[in-house]
């Protein structure tokens, strides 16, 4: 029998989707390449994300979804659609399935209206939402519905959002727009400064992953980068050093680190007991920036766990709620 299931991570960097008995099978970035004059849709996803910073005059490669809310409701429907019906294609299905969206925890209703439109018009029978600090809860496998005090950081693309969940509520939740992103214009704004080059997010984000780091790391070796000289005009390289990217990207870095202290601060004294037991679980994109989660710890004074897939933590969740529906019905936002 088909499955009839499709669970979303709605991501500001990245969409991944999961077929209920087939687990993730899309993971592509959040990107959409339209024709500037009739908003015509040039290509969506990797296809679209090869074009940021290249396309010539008639096409512009949007991100719709900027700071963890959606910018371009328009866009991001276009994207939804795309990516569903992607998914659809290749699977035949009896019935219309159900989707469970992953969605930032401080979602507008505006915004959440959007996400139930577009997923309906790609084919969806019901459409349901998770906070997506609770849907890398369940992905981690933390027993969101026991009285104990779980805490999450997830470090996405546009927001950091930090929740204490406990007996399938989020007890305290707390969303940074610090994330991914802002090291990427850290990254982008320091060597226009100081190397006259100028880059775009692309490489910014190759940068970032290469040779970024929270902390001194042992492997420091530095890293050519290539862009263009806002002096001459001309094409150059530079090497770039680790301990320059670590000092560019530590005001965005320290804001993430402060917003952990600002949420334990304010967290229920039962709960913080339990936090100390059994520390704190870090999930998204942003937690494998090298260390970053000893800088926390170090911080903190708190054990600190990173998920070994933590870009996935999200749509893992997200599939755990298809499968076993009842269970997860209380974590769900209507």
């Amino acid at each position: 029998m088909p499955t009839s299931d499709i669970g979303v991570d709605l991501g500001t960097a990245n969409t991944l989707v999961y077929v209920r008995g087939e687990g993730v099978v899309l993971n592509e970035p959040s990107v959409v390449a339209v024709a500037a004059g009739t908003r015509q849709v040039m290509g969506v996803g990797l296809e679209a994300k090869r074009m940021l910073g290249r396309t010539p005059e008639g096409i512009t490669a949007i991100r719709p979804l900027k700071d963890g809310v959606i910018a371009d409701v328009d866009i991001a429907e276009l994207m939804l659609r795309h990516f569903l019906r992607h998914v659809t294609a290749k699977h035949i299905f009896r019935i219309r399935p159900r989707v469970v969206v992953g969605v930032p925890s401080g979602i507008t209703q505006l915004e959440l209206r959007a996400v139930r439109s577009s997923a309906q018009a790609a084919g969806a029978k019901d459409v349901y939402m998770v906070a997506e600090p609770m849907a890398a809860a369940i992905g981690v496998g933390l027993p969101i519905d026991t009285p104990r005090g779980n805490m999450v950081i997830d470090i996405g693309g546009g927001t950091t959002e930090i929740a204490v969940i406990a007996l399938s509520g989020i007890v305290l939740d707390t969303s940074i727009r610090t994330a991914g992103d802002k090291l990427d214009t850290s990254i982008v704004a320091f060597l226009r400064k100081n190397y006259n080059l100028l880059i775009g997010e692309p490489t910014a984000e190759i940068i970032k992953m290469q040779i970024g780091s929270a902390m001194e790391i042992d492997d420091e070796r530095g890293m050519e980068v290539k862009g263009r000289d806002l002096v001459s005009g001309i094409p150059k390289m530079v090497l770039v050093h680790p301990h320059e990217i670590r000092a560019c990207i530590e005001e965005p870095v320290r804001a993430i680190v402060e917003a952990v202290r600002a949420a334990l601060e304010i967290v229920p004294p039962e709960l913080a007991s339990d936090i100390v037991d059994h520390g704190i679980v870090m999930t998204g994109g942003g937690a494998m920036i090298r260390g970053l989660d000893k800088l926390i710890e170090r911080e903190t004074e708190l054990p600190i766990h990173v998920d070994p897939e933590p870009m996935s933590c999200v749509v893992r969740g997200v599939g755990e709620v298809l499968d076993d529906f009842q269970k997860y019905r209380p974590v769900l936002m209507t």
